[in-house]
């Protein structure tokens, strides 16, 4: 059966749920997260599993997903961090919220208010195939770099929330 999403107005406030995919195809404003994990000036990446419902092939952070209904963000965030990359424990920090609005591939639509966290991480990592073709640590400034320069490679949420993240991992060096 597939996952509800739960709806939410534009400052996050729950207005009910609906099945994913109609929340991705109608467009719905939903709640999502972000995790990003960092090494030092390396960031992990993944690019993501090719038949992903969307944006498959792309790069995009350590992982994302929705929180189910009556879950706690930051449960879901350790939850599907582990399941997508096998990284735990590791402890998360909420950095920022924002809301964006993206056409993508297969005819879907992102419309989601996007919680990011963020968390330093040093030990083993495990792509699950089902979620993901790669996992790699990459240098910011190279990362920065290609995003810049090759920005279709990337899923339009990471082009918005990363360079916010890097400049937080980069002022607390």
């Amino acid at each position: 059966m597939e996952p509800d999403v739960i709806l939410v107005d534009l400052l996050d406030r729950p207005i009910g749920t609906m099945p994913k995919m109609q929340a991705h195809r109608t467009p719905q404003l939903h709640r999502a997260f972000s995790v990003f994990l960092y090494q030092e000036d390396r960031l992990l990446v993944q690019r993501r599993a090719a038949h992903k419902y969307h944006c498959g092939g792309l790069w995009a952070n350590a992982c994302c997903s929705h929180p189910r209904p009556g879950e706690a963000l930051e449960e879901c965030a350790a939850r599907r961090l582990r399941e997508e990359t096998g990284a735990t424990p590791v402890k998360l920090v909420h950095h920022h919220a924002f809301t964006y609005f993206a056409r993508l591939d297969h005819g879907l639509y992102e419309y989601e208010y996007d919680h990011v966290f963020l968390g330093e991480y040093h030990g083993d990592i495990k792509a699950n195939p089902e979620e993901v073709d790669v996992l790699q640590w990459v240098s910011i400034p190279i990362l920065l770099d290609d995003m810049r320069t090759e920005p279709e490679q990337y899923a339009p949420w990471f082009l918005i929330c990363a360079p916010r993240v890097i400049e937080t991992i980069y002022k607390n060096k």
